[in-house]
This record gives structure tokens, C-alpha cells and sequence, in this order.
């Protein structure tokens, strides 16, 4: 995955802009179907093969692997360079208060988020396509999940994907034999699934994209590229290198066997075995260039090894650089046709910036007191979550919001860490020396944490905009973010936690975190959750949209957005496995207009 000297080739048939879940999945696609890709990362090389620090101990790492500023995930949190502050990469602020205000967390590194991601991977189901026509809020989506379905069967089977078909409502299954077996509950998921039977919740096998066994190679690639043999064979050959997982670490820290999915595993290295493939790493996209008539001809970026300004062309080029990071560049691409930036004639780059609502609470569960030793890691997420059950009550107005969360369940008897007994003074009553160390090891494994995670309706006060006075190391202009949470998400925060109150009180257990009424206080800020999308929503009207539904510019049509920025609603599924199947789809559209010269 070394750079290469971009100077080889004078002329690619696509540029992509990121490397992450959407930049992946794009210059995989367009690789295997023959055309000439040039990827352009802002981070450095990274291979997780090599890198990884999966099998490092707690104990031998700097404050025993706690979060520190520059690693808020933790000492071994495979995010080698990147986190809600960057060096030399500011951003601002719109507002002084910090609950109007947008934490933007960035991975600087060739793979972006997909090496640092939780693995959680929902379809959205047809009401989150077409929310506007349930309750009259927020937007429509351009698609239906029937259009975007084949694409969930082709990731699912391509990434691996572990889970059940349940029959849910707005939970989709997937196809039969798309899914592969999901592990064994834990304890402390089983105790809750009983208590959330009698609270009427559900509690389901979850979904994540991690091999709980090994993929079938022989079949797959197949049924992926019927008539494709290149693609089959670096499929194959990929899928081949795959191990299924031993259980034995977190995800979060790189997979050096390849048993979860990060982009720099899956997706590049099938894309540089075809030799249609080329990686440049370090280097900073600064705008988008277009010709006399208006079409995208390449991008000029930064070498921050060098600190040169240097250009690439294309027929094609894909932006999918986040978000965030995708609209900054639209914003910055400004010329004399496109004064207020590319692909901004709707006004609305930048505009409806999401991420998803969050608010948790923990509890200690005294029937988990002594329990003899037991390894109980698993995948490093959850084995089981709850999925949204009160669709038919809010359709009947009868919830004071209007859209939906699930419940992600962590706790249990992992290899302790730094926080693993956080709370325990609560229950010690001062106890020291020989006391403390059987404090320590009753209480250890009894404490949980459930997270909610839902759904944020688009509203006009969540934007991005670019500071003209900022720029970052690399001259380029920063954007400024304004952020507020409407009333609808500060309801659902309020009832999340509450909900998860609950379950714990059912499940015996006594809660160690406050519970909040005030919604305001329930919440976290707005991209604490890391799942940013919107801020270039596609839909069917150019006017009030900057994409169409093949997430092609509406204005340049050789221009492609294909990571989150083109959501027009943020469901309460945690959005990769939606970003991938998105960018495929994109991909797909893009061999065919480029084989009819459409484009």
C-alpha cells in the first residue's frame, strides 16, 4: 500500500477522495470493473496487518490504556493519527456554548474511521427511506430500501456480516444465507433479554462486521461478479486470507487476521491486486477543478510530506472524504462558474448536517457478584442489542418524538482496563489493602453501561460553513460548524435513558449514573457519536437537493459524493454498512454511464 509517483499516469478514468467505508468500497468497484483509479488518502499508509496492537496488554501501556487527550479511545485505539482534534487541523465553532457546538472527529490514515468503527452493521428499513411520508418531518430519501437491498445482500456477503432474520418491524432480514451465525449471548445479555420480555422490548442477535466463521470463497465471489472473472479472483484470493474469529481482543485496536472489516483489509488490497489501482497517501484534497464547460477534471491537493501543491486528472471524480470533509471541499472548489462552490446551486452544501442522538447510563448488577472466573470477551460489541419496537405508538402520537433508537449492551468479565472499577467506591464504604483487593474482585464483571443510539431529524440550525479567516497547516480555508439539537432529540435522549433505567431496575441492578429528565442533559453533543452524515443530501429535485439519486451532482455530472454526505435522514442504524452499500451502488451507476459516454 505504498504511494506511488502520481506523475506515471497522466490521466485516470476516477480519482477517489478517501479511503475509509465509501473511498474503499468506490475504488474497489471501479478497480475490478477495468478502470484506472487513482485514490487520494489525507493520512498516512497504514497497514493493520503489521500495525496492529490486537495482543498488547492493558498493563504495559501508559496509564494502563486509558483515554488520553490525543487518544480518547484508549492508548491502543487503532486511530494512529486523527481523534476530535488533529495538529495543525483546526475547525471552528459558530457558537461559544458548547451545546451548540459539533465535535468533528477525523482519522487521519489510509482506511479512515473503518479501522477505528464499533462494526455495527444495520440495514435502514423502508420507514427510514421515506420518513417525510410517516410523520411529515424532515425529508424523503430519492430510493426506496428495495433499491438499495440488493446492494445490502452484496456487502453483507463481501464484508461478512453476523446476525438473524427476526421478522421485525423496519428491521430487515437479509437474504437466506447472507448472514453468518451470530456468537452466543453473554450472561448479563441473556439477564437482560428476561427482563426485557417483561418490559415488552425486544432483544435480538446483533449485527456486525465480524467473521464469526470463514467466508465462502468459492461461492461468493461468484454470486458477487458472475461475469466478471477478475473480480472473482481477487475476491476469492481476499476472502482466502480471512480468518474467522477467535474472540480474544478488540476490534477497535486493527485485526491483523482480518476477521473484522476495515477498508485497508477487505477493500484496497482486492483493488490494487488488479492492477487498475493506485494509492497516494499524504495527501491533503483541496478543491475539485473543472473545465470551461463546467465538469470536474481532477483535484488539486497538498504532498504533506513536501508541502507542494500538486493535481491530479480524471474523467470521473468520487468524494468520499466524510462528510464533513467532502462538503469542505465542495465549499473550497470555487471558481468563476461556481462562485459559491461546486455543486452548490441548491445553496444547501454544507446544510443538514447530522449525527445520531446518544445517551446512556450504567448500572451495577449485584446477581453478577462472585461468579466464578469466566472469559467472557466475545466480539468486541455487543452479542445482542434492542432494536426499535414503538413505530405503531408514534405513528398514533402517542410519544412525545418521533423517531426511533436502539439499545447497544457492554459490561461483563473483559480483560480489565483503565475505568474497569470506575464506580466501585460506591459500594466499597472506604475499604483499603486486603479489603479492597476482594472488594475488587466481587464487583469486578458486575457493572454495565447501555448506550442508546437513535434517529436525528435534519433541521436548518445544523450546517457547516467555510471560515474565511482559518485556514489549517496546509493554507486551506477550515469549516465552521453550527449545531443544535431540535426538541424532538432532546424527548428521545430523555426517554433512552429512562428506558435503560428500567431494563436495569428488571434486571436487579442499582443504577450508578444520574438519570435524567432534561433531555438537554441526557444528550451528547453533537458528533460525540461519530456517525456524521448529510451536508449534501441527494433527492429528486435539483433545487432543493445537491445530488440525484446515483449521488451524482446535479451541476457537474462527472462529480460523485459517496460517503455519508448524501444521507437525507440519519436513521437510528448506525450508517457504514448503508455508506458502503450506497458508494456500490454509485459505483456500479458510474461503469455504466462511463460505457455509454454519458459521463
Amino acid at each position: 500500500m505504498a504511494a506511488v509517483n502520481v506523475g506515471s499516469k497522466t490521466q485516470y478514468d476516477a480519482i477517489v477522495v478517501g479511503s475509509g467505508a465509501g473511498g474503499g468500497m468506490s475504488a474497489y468497484i471501479l478497480a475490478v470493473s477495468g478502470l484506472k483509479v487513482l485514490m487520494l488518502e489525507a493520512g498516512r499508509a497504514y497497514n493493520p496487518v503489521k500495525e496492529t496492537p490486537m495482543f498488547n496488554l492493558p498493563k504495559d501501556a501508559p496509564l494502563r490504556g486509558g483515554s488520553t487527550p490525543d487518544k480518547p479511545f484508549g492508548f491502543y485505539d487503532a486511530t494512529i493519527d486523527g481523534g476530535w482534534k488533529v495538529p495543525g487541523e483546526p475547525y471552528s465553532q459558530g457558537s461559544d456554548d458548547p451545546s451548540r457546538q459539533f465535535k468533528w472527529w477525523r482519522s487521519r490514515m489510509l482506511g479512515g474511521r473503518t479501522n477505528h468503527w464499533g462494526r455495527i452493521s444495520l440495514r435502514m428499513g423502508e420507514y427510514d427511506f421515506k420518513p417525510y411520508s410517516r410523520d411529515g418531518l424532515g425529508f424523503d430519501w430519492p430510493i426506496s430500501y428495495a433499491d438499495l437491498a440488493p446492494y445490502y445482500d452484496k456487502t453483507e456477503m463481501l464484508i461478512g456480516v453476523y446476525g438473524s432474520n427476526e421478522g421485525l418491524e423496519n428491521t430487515p432480514d437479509s437474504p437466506p444465507g447472507v448472514l453468518l451465525p451470530p456468537p452466543a449471548p453473554r450472561a448479563y445479555e441473556l439477564l437482560a433479554k428476561k427482563a426485557c420480555e417483561g418490559l415488552d422490548i425486544p432483544v435480538i442477535p446483533a449485527h456486525l462486521s465480524i467473521l464469526s466463521e470463514r467466508l465462502d470463497h468459492e461461492n461468493i465471489p461468484q454470486k458477487l461478479f458472475p461475469e466478471n472473472k477478475l473480480a472473482q479472483q481477487v475476491t476469492r484470493q481476499s476472502m482466502q486470507s480471512r480468518a474467522a474469529c477467535f474472540w480474544a481482543t478488540d476490534c477497535i485496536r486493527g485485526c491483523s487476521i482480518k476477521a473484522n472489516f476495515q477498508s485497508t483489509t477487505v477493500l484496497i488490497p482486492p483493488a490494487l491486486a488488479t492492477g487498475n489501482l493506485d494509492v497516494v497517501t499524504d495527501a491533503m484534497v483541496r478543491e475539485v477543478t473543472v473545465d470551461a464547460s463546467g465538469r470536474a477534471t481532477g483535484v488539486i491537493y497538498i504532498d504533506k510530506v513536501t508541502g507542494l501543491e500538486k493535481s491530479a486528472k480524471a474523467r470521473v471524480v468520487v468524494v468520499a472524504a466524510s462528510a464533513a470533509e467532502s462538503s469542505r471541499i465542495l465549499l473550497n472548489s470555487k471558481s468563476s462558474l461556481f462562485p459559491d462552490g461546486l455543486s452548490n446551486g441548491s445553496g444547501l452544501v454544507g446544510k443538514y448536517l447530522m449525527d445520531t442522538v446518544g445517551a446512556g447510563a450504567g448500572a451495577q448488577i449485584p446477581a453478577f457478584e462472585g461468579v466464578p472466573a469466566h472469559n467472557e470477551d466475545g466480539a468486541s460489541a455487543m452479542h445482542m442489542y434492542t432494536p426499535w419496537w414503538k413505530y405503531q405508538e408514534q405513528l398514533r402520537g402517542e410519544m412525545n418524538f418521533s423517531r426511533g433508537y436502539h439499545i447497544e449492551m457492554y459490561g461483563g468479565r473483559r480483560q480489565p482496563v483503565a475505568g474497569t472499577f470506575n464506580g466501585l467506591e460506591k459500594f466499597t464504604k472506604g475499604a483499603y489493602g486486603s479489603d479492597f483487593k476482594e472488594a475488587c474482585r466481587r464487583y469486578f464483571g458486575t457493572f454495565f453501561w447501555f448506550e442508546g443510539r437513535g434517529e436525528m431529524i435534519p433541521n436548518k440550525d445544523c450546517y457547516l460553513e467555510i471560515d474565511n479567516d482559518r485556514v489549517d497547516q496546509w493554507g486551506i480555508p477550515v469549516p465552521k460548524f453550527h449545531w443544535k439539537w431540535g426538541q424532538e432529540e432532546l424527548n428521545q435522549a430523555a426517554h433512552m435513558q429512562k428506558t435503560i433505567a428500567d431494563i436495569f431496575e428488571a434486571m436487579g441492578g442499582r443504577v450508578t449514573s444520574p438519570i435524567h429528565t432534561d433531555g438537554a442533559k441526557a444528550i451528547q453533543n453533537g458528533g460525540a457519536v461519530i456517525h456524521e452524515v448529510g451536508s449534501a443530501m441527494m433527492g429528486s429535485d435539483p433545487n432543493r437537493s445537491v445530488l440525484n439519486e446515483h449521488c451524482q451532482s446535479w451541476e457537474v455530472p462527472n462529480l460523485f459524493v459517496a460517503d455519508g454526505a448524501p444521507f437525507v435522514s440519519n436513521a437510528d442504524k448506525n450508517p457504514t454498512l448503508t455508506i458502503m452499500a450506497l458508494a456500490w451502488r454509485t459505483s456500479d451507476y458510474i461503469v455504466e454511464q462511463l460505457a455509454k459516454r454519458n459521463i
